[in-house]
């Protein structure tokens, strides 16, 4: 059956031609299939990041195939692939890029390897799959070409999987692995509404201190930006149900000097 949408999740940005040159690939073989971009922000080669911003968009685009390229494995004996979830296919590399996406999409059915010449780009780069494999991939697959017909099956047991984030809840007290930092410097937390409400820290208005690395901060827990005053530190649920820390009007993590991409945060009374 044929699908009308693509989505584009990648760590390419847009100040040279990358998204461009897979946008126009999918143009050609599939001049009427529809193209969301996600996110092409994602960290440069920060696969887990890449992997949360896709899972939290998906179940809100239409019925597509996904394109995810955060690909630090480019050119190694990496596999790409093409996932079969209920709700949708995936396509790119096999680096747990993919997985929690399908999870959000219902759960992964299949997963095939794409190695069929005839769907891909007649010369294959050894540094730009997105453009060569990944894109006309995506494009044939919406034109209603079987994923399996891209290659052999492959056992679900051994996709690779992105290490589980740690979480850690006590009595008044959450440790987390960052998840991700939006546009707005607002910091996501792994831990979700359920580990909150576990520690008993989970009481608007209270205060609390949250610390990352060797800088600490006071903030509030309160539900939206405007609880605290311009300026000032909040912990609140955010929209996709997981603990976050924002700054009203400012950037938490500038306020607290979030620079490495593995962090862990401590929210304690």
């Amino acid at each position: 059956m044929a699908i009308d949408w693509i989505s584009l999740t990648t760590d390419y940005g847009l100040a040279d031609g990358f998204v461009a040159a897979c946008r126009g690939v999918i143009a050609q073989k599939a001049p009427r299939a529809q193209v969301i971009d996600v996110s092409h922000a994602v960290p440069p080669q920060d696969v887990r990041r890449g992997a949360t911003v896709l899972a939290q968009v998906a179940p809100y685009l239409p019925p597509a195939v996904h394109v995810a390229v955060v690909d630090p494995g480019v050119g190694s004996g990496r596999r790409a692939l093409v996932v079969v979830a209920e709700e949708g296919l995936l396509v790119g590399p096999d680096n747990g890029l993919l997985l929690p996406a399908a999870d959000a999409l219902g759960g992964v059915h299949a997963a095939y390897e794409l190695v069929a010449e005839e769907f891909r780009l007649p010369a294959v780069s050894h540094t730009f799959h997105g453009r060569d494999i990944f894109a006309p991939a995506a494009a044939y697959l919406t034109l209603g070409v079987e994923p399996a017909d891209f290659g052999p099956q492959i056992e679900l047991e051994t996709l690779v999987q992105l290490a589980e984030p740690n979480v850690v809840v006590a009595s008044q007290r959450l440790i987390s692995d960052v998840l991700t930092v939006d546009h707005f410097g607002n910091i996501q937390l792994a831990a979700q509404v359920r580990d909150m409400i576990a520690t008993g820290l989970l009481l608007p208005g209270a205060s609390v201190q949250v610390q990352i690395g060797m800088h600490t901060i006071d903030a509030t827990i309160g539900r939206t930006f405007d609880d605290v005053e311009p300026g000032e530190a909040l912990v609140y649920v955010d929209s996709a149900g997981h603990v976050a820390i924002a700054v009203n009007q400012g950037f938490a993590s500038s306020m607290l000097m979030l620079s490495q991409r593995s962090a862990v945060a401590e929210i304690r009374r």
